[in-house]
């Protein structure tokens, strides 16, 4: 049996280096998918190069959270920003709001139709749909997500999973199996398997083996692995204060270990497009 595993890298088009990143992990290494976000500053100078890629699965990452303003105006979404027009910085105020039901889900749709329409004029397939935080694992973003997917007929979307011993992690555990259901039921493939919660960011050359073993020994016939790649020198993303280690995982990704790791661990490359529909 062929066990495919996607390598998506997310955040395309957040800084020209991330994005630069990623393009040189997926020519030079293991990385055969990304997630674009659109509202991402260095999106209107990026975007144009994913046309030139060949066999690069490209994804959109919609974003309901994030230091960066929204697609759509304040007035079009009041419930989504804050004073300065923009976004909750982070999934924790954007849950306080839902829980409280100050988040419009029209609203929501409207701003995720945009971002997922600022993708489609480039011209490429989109092979998934996710989001930035992992939100769309919240029932009422999650309706929104699969929706559009049938919609604009886009074959999978992500579904997270998180093995840890915390809070989080059960939450991520129980509302993935949510969105699992949900998009089976609509017809939507998914990955069966993921690694990403628990490295991301931080993902270097000695953990990259040992992630694709564990992986491995789940014993499913596909699985993804996301991942943060970026160069070096890349000033735009200091006011990103997640900790993440891009040019760690670059290095890992393109370096010796790579391709040998995802050979050793029984694994084909693929991207969401070669996902087969989902069974029943």
């Amino acid at each position: 049996m062929t066990r495919l595993l996607i390598v998506n890298a997310d955040d395309y088009g957040l800084t020209e280096g991330i994005s630069r990143g990623i393009l040189h992990a997926h020519r030079e290494g293991i990385v055969t998918s990304t997630s674009t976000i659109a509202l991402g500053p260095a999106y209107p100078k990026v975007a144009k190069w994913l046309g030139d890629e060949d066999n690069l699965g490209v994804g959109v990452h919609l974003a309901a959270v994030g230091e960066d303003p929204p697609l759509l105006s304040a007035r079009e979404i009041p419930s989504l920003v804050g004073k300065r027009g923009h976004l909750c910085e982070t999934y924790g105020e954007f849950l306080k709001r839902a829980l409280s039901g100050r988040i419009n889900a029209e609203e929501l749709r409207l701003e995720f139709t945009a971002q997922l329409e600022s993708v489609q004029e480039l011209g490429v397939a989109i092979t998934h749909l996710d989001a930035h935080q992992h939100l769309q694992l919240w029932p009422s973003v999650c309706s929104v997500v699969i929706d559009l997917a049938t919609r604009y007929r886009i074959p999978a979307v992500r579904v997270p999973r998180f093995r840890a011993r915390n809070p989080v992690a059960l939450g991520v555990t129980v509302l993935g199996a949510q969105l699992a259901r949900r998009a089976k039921r609509a017809g939507l493939a998914f990955p069966l398997d993921a690694v990403g919660i628990e490295c991301a960011g931080h993902l270097d050359e000695q953990r990259l083996p040992a992630v694709l073993a564990r992986l491995a020994a789940h014993g499913h016939a596909n699985a993804e692995l996301t991942v943060h790649p970026g160069e070096g020198e890349d000033h735009d993303r200091a006011r990103y204060q997640w900790g993440y280690q891009w040019e760690d995982e670059l290095a890992a990704l393109v370096g010796p270990v790579a391709k040998q790791a995802v050979l050793d661990a029984g694994f084909t490359l693929a991207t969401y497009a070669d996902l087969p529909a989902p069974a029943g």
